[in-house]
């Protein structure tokens, strides 16, 4: 077993992150333990775990863990994967203090927005009308094959739990993973079977400090054509400079019709390059649930849509190809944010037979 103080090691929170249930000890003033298992979200230097409805009228100060805080706030928390396959064992145990956020309070309501954003069922309950419990990390134990690939899961349940990232830890990702994540984008559906698409793989730090500096620029000169003023300008180009350098790999999704059929009007002609641009789009989803099917966060950058040139000429890319979106990959920091709402399924069903 690894044992850790302060803060989270890059694996130890990168695993943390996966988890979606761990469990919760406390103790009263006597000492005497009391261990529940808790839905919770990370972030660097707190773990949130909500205090939601219960099937019985229960004031939440009156739970036993509540209780036990308030009288002893010094906790452990302890998240693992288990397996019948023990290759994939291993834990995450932090040890801290916790204390109560308040609602109305900032850090409480930015706490719901995490723990709604990792679980969607939070939407239906008003857990911000309760305190949620803040685990301050002091020590960290972990054990096992942290970096194993997650056990198999449903389809669904990869498209549900896959969330963009834009903040990444620095944590290497292994070659295989990216060939795996691209093997995975090779096999989506496209038009004749061509793959219309090609891939341009960055890791290096000059690279991707060369590639943000030249889309930077061209964004800039865009921004202030828009009327943007130059704080908003700086600003905003800061967070999308920082994606680019943050993200330990950036896999750029160029669209490439050289091998398309022709056709002698235009408008089949548009319709084969808009067929191009659909089967890039689903190669992006591959490579995107693959990531996170390896244990992988990933974020959908649209950027090289408005600056192609920029990005084949600080590439060196073939100019036949078009860049169309930019996948940054690595191990999330900490729980993103939630996921924007998704219409109910009948208000997209315009007809059904």
């Amino acid at each position: 077993m690894k044992a850790r103080s302060a803060t989270l090691g890059t694996d130890e929170a990168a695993f943390l992150v996966r988890q979606r249930v761990a469990r919760l000890a406390t103790a009263d003033a006597s000492g005497e333990p009391y261990a529940v298992p808790v839905c919770f979200a990370y972030t660097p230097g707190s773990i949130y775990i909500a205090l939601d409805e219960k099937p019985k009228d229960v004031p939440p100060e009156r739970l036993k863990r509540v209780r036990n805080i308030l009288e002893n706030p010094k906790v452990a928390l302890i998240a693992d994967r288990y397996a019948e396959d023990w290759s994939f064992l291993g834990f995450v145990m932090v040890r801290g203090s916790a204390e109560l956020l308040e609602p109305g309070e900032p850090e409480q309501a930015a706490a719901v927005r995490l723990l709604r954003g990792k679980y969607q069922q939070y939407e239906s309950m008003r857990i911000e009308d309760n305190p949620v419990i803040v685990i301050r990390p002091e020590k960290a134990a972990s054990w096992g094959a942290l970096d194993a690939q997650e056990p198999e899961s449903s389809l669904l349940d990869t498209m549900r739990g896959r969330r963009s990232v834009r903040r990444y830890l620095p944590k290497a990702v292994p070659d295989d993973a990216v060939e795996r994540i691209l093997e995975a984008a090779r096999w989506a559906p496209s038009p004749h079977g061509r793959q219309p698409w090609r891939f341009a793989i960055v890791t290096g730090e000059e690279t991707k400090s060369r590639l943000a500096d030249a889309m930077g620029e061209e964004w800039r000169n865009n921004l202030q054509m828009d009327g943007q003023g130059p704080e908003v300008v700086e600003r905003r180009l800061e967070g999308s400079r920082r994606r680019l350098l943050d993200a330990p790999v950036l896999i750029l999704l160029c669209l490439y019709l050289e091998d398309l059929d022709d056709y002698p009007d235009a408008a089949r002609q548009e319709s084969e390059t808009t067929m191009a641009v659909q089967s890039l789009g689903a190669a992006a989803q591959n490579a995107l649930l693959a990531a996170y099917e390896l244990g992988l966060d990933a974020g959908w950058m649209c950027a090289p849509l408005f600056t192609p040139e920029t990005v084949n000429e600080a590439l060196g890319l073939d100019p036949k190809l078009i860049p169309h979106a930019l996948l940054t990959l690595g191990y999330a920091e900490g729980d993103p944010p939630k996921r924007r709402d998704r219409l109910p399924l009948e208000d997209l069903i315009s007809y059904r037979d």
